[in-house]
């Protein structure tokens, strides 16, 4: 079924699927299956990076679908969850997979609660209820189905979706360094237009957030995950860090394009080397 929201209260009506498609690189079919949903995930997530800067450059971003379309699909630039998966909700409700949009609590509640902050798209599909996230940055390619418990491989990672806690909520979790780690918890609640904006302008003004103290720029591949934090970056493996190496100021842009495939102005990219806490220096 689709969000408990008005007709269009998304705005999906005038999205340009096929402009799209093209910033993902996907060439093949667009059509309402299961074939389909995991193909726009992989892309988007191969060739979309999940990055904060615009928090970082003091340009608050937007989650409106427009907004969204503007900075993403029409330039090199990419996006955080809020972002990224109304992008990806809107391509799958314009090819005729129905949708339905759920904000979810990253890590585990009965651990240490946080709100729900992070953006996610269900799919009824073959039988099956399926995530799909192309806005977690260190998260699957590809959909998971998570109606009932299971472990899946997809490349070199490993996932899995556990039994319903002592809350009643499942976890979607990965193995890492020989141990499963919560990424969120998958909670049912309805999610509207306004309370996607409400989290959205918390996680990008909030002194607590992450996302306003340093640059995050990250793309995951089948076998490795690339992570800029501040002026760190990082390669690693499902099963640890494999390379890590400081970014120098002057080549804070060019690692930006060559290993994300983000382009910003000398301006921007000033900007945003101005807005890392003072760390060790690079070599």
């Amino acid at each position: 079924m689709n969000d408990e929201t008005p007709a269009d209260a998304w705005g999906t009506g005038d999205f340009d699927v096929d402009a799209y498609a093209e910033r993902i690189g996907y060439r093949g079919p667009l059509r309402p299956d299961l074939a389909t949903f995991r193909a726009l995930q992989r892309h988007h997530v191969a060739n979309v990076p999940f990055e904060n800067l615009s928090v970082i450059l003091g340009r608050g971003p937007s989650a409106a679908l427009d907004d969204v379309a503007r900075k993403i699909v029409r330039s090199t630039r990419g996006g955080y969850c809020f972002e990224m998966n109304v992008l990806f909700a809107a391509a799958l409700e314009r090819i005729g997979i129905p949708v339905r949009r759920r904000l979810m609590r990253t890590g585990d509640p009965l651990v240490n609660p946080r709100p729900r902050s992070h953006l996610v798209v269900l799919a009824e599909l073959d039988g099956r209820t399926w995530l799909g996230d192309a806005g977690y940055g260190s998260g699957p390619g590809e959909p998971v189905p998570v109606d009932r418990a299971g472990e899946y491989r997809q490349g070199a990672w490993t996932y899995r979706v556990t039994e319903p806690a002592a809350d009643g909520d499942r976890r979607l979790q990965e193995r890492r360094e020989g141990e499963w780690r919560t990424m969120y918890t998958l909670i049912g609640d309805a999610t509207y237009p306004v309370d996607v904006a409400v989290a959205n302008e918390s996680t990008s003004t909030s002194p607590t957030s992450p996302f306003v103290q340093r640059p995050i720029v990250v793309k995951r591949g089948p076998e490795v995950e690339r992570r800029l934090v501040g002026r760190t970056l990082t390669e690693t493996g499902p099963d640890g860090v494999r390379s890590e190496r400081e970014i120098a100021d002057d080549r804070y842009a060019a690692v930006l394009a060559e290993v994300f495939g983000i382009e910003l102005s000398e301006e921007e990219a000033k900007t945003v080397v101005a807005g890392i806490p003072d760390e060790p220096a690079a070599a």
